[in-house]
């Protein structure tokens, strides 16, 4: 095969399990959002939009879905005779008698032979559930121009926060000088996004060492990188500013949901300089009846609004009736809200049926109210 320059390994495996029924029986990464897109749209498209030609997607649990979403390559653009999307699975068996990767590093060492069959100079490692758009070619220059070893994209978090994340202290000259895993006392706040570029021969010699290693728990942030800060490595910190969202929780899948609602949120998915592509299912254009009323909404295609939607993100297909109210919610594909329920700050899954007349969610709640079972309502 022909050498590639820089390679892309996708990390789509976790159980995102804070998710709950949501990732039941669907890989977090394929779980719905925006309206039409799936969470792995956004770390796939950016590789296409930064010329990366060659794509593995690790996949691990609940997987079918995914697997076969990401398979379609041309959805991306990534399925000529130069490029493609591979998704890799686990060969190592843990005590249940599962392949399983074992952790982050170990998800890339049990690849090796993939990787090594492109030849890469570097290699990108990506977390497969965020929400964000990012040149990685920007990122590699800086990695060059650094001499790196590692180069780590980090976002400025609010400090309250920090204590959520891996954290990278560095110099003046933006190198790595320490590492701290969910720090009670942050000495900075830049999060670590999950993002690395490390230069493929040094990495590949520190997988195999971990490989061997039964102390390790073959993770990037607690075994690889603090054996390479250890070993007097290179690691740089390349600072992103634009929008990031780790979409781990109910709360926080609601929140990048509602940021589309904003005017001018960083996001901003009309964007056609860097276009997020996705499957294209061909549905009907969203239909508005005379009884609708519309205040803040992101509707999608396929939609059928009778009903009342205030400050509220409509996927497609789905069927709010005359009469129903929704305010402030999320709605996911094939949602159904029957005459006269209402629906308040609320999170509905995929082909949910909200009964007639029910009640779901609090305004006053704190919390974003999960709805992944059918709601009954009056006969």
């Amino acid at each position: 095969m022909a050498q590639t320059s820089m390679l892309a390994m996708i990390l789509a495996g976790g159980r995102g399990s804070r998710l709950h029924e949501l990732t039941k029986k669907v890989a977090k990464p394929a779980v719905a959002y925006g309206g039409k897109y799936r969470i792995i749209d956004f770390p796939l498209s950016n590789c296409a939009n930064s010329g990366i030609d060659i794509v593995g997607v690790l996949t691990q649990y609940e997987s079918v879905l995914l697997n076969s979403y990401v398979a379609a390559g041309g959805r991306w653009g990534l399925d000529t005779k130069d490029s493609g999307v591979f998704v890799l699975t686990p060969r190592e068996k843990a005590d249940c008698g599962l392949d399983v990767y074992r952790g982050t590093a170990d998800a890339i060492s049990q690849n090796i032979d993939f990787i090594d069959a492109y030849d890469p100079e570097y290699i990108l490692v990506l977390s497969g559930d965020h929400i964000y758009k990012m040149n990685y070619d920007k990122m590699l220059s800086f990695h060059k121009e650094m001499g790196a070893d590692a180069t780590i994209a980090v976002r400025g978090v609010p400090m309250k926060e920090a204590s959520r994340f891996g954290i990278m202290n560095t110099d003046d000259n933006r190198r790595i000088i320490e590492f701290e895993e969910k720090p009670e006392k942050p000495k900075s706040n830049l999060a670590s996004m999950g993002i690395y570029i490390f230069t493929w021969k040094t990495m590949r010699k520190l997988l195999i060492e971990d490989m061997k290693n039964p102390d390790s728990s073959h993770d990037f942030g607690k075994d690889i990188i603090p054996v390479m800060l250890n070993g007097d490595k290179k690691l740089y910190a390349y600072e992103f500013s634009g929008y990031w969202k780790d979409v781990g929780t109910i709360d926080s899948l609601w929140e990048a949901n509602m940021d589309l609602l904003d005017s001018d949120n960083e996001l901003n998915l009309d964007d056609t300089s860097w276009k997020i592509y996705t499957e294209d299912t061909g549905i009907i254009p969203q239909y508005i009846a005379s009884s609708a009323k519309i205040d803040g909404a992101y509707i999608n295609q396929g939609a059928h609004i009778g009903g009342e939607v205030s400050r509220s993100v409509i996927f497609s297909n789905v069927k709010i009736a005359p009469g129903a109210k929704v305010i402030d919610s999320v709605l996911m594909p094939g949602a159904i809200v029957e005459e006269g329920a209402t629906v308040t700050r609320a999170l509905v899954a995929e082909n949910i049926r909200i009964g007639k007349n029910a009640k779901v969610g609090n305004k006053k709640s704190e919390e974003i109210l999960l709805v992944a079972k059918n709601v009954k309502g009056e006969d």
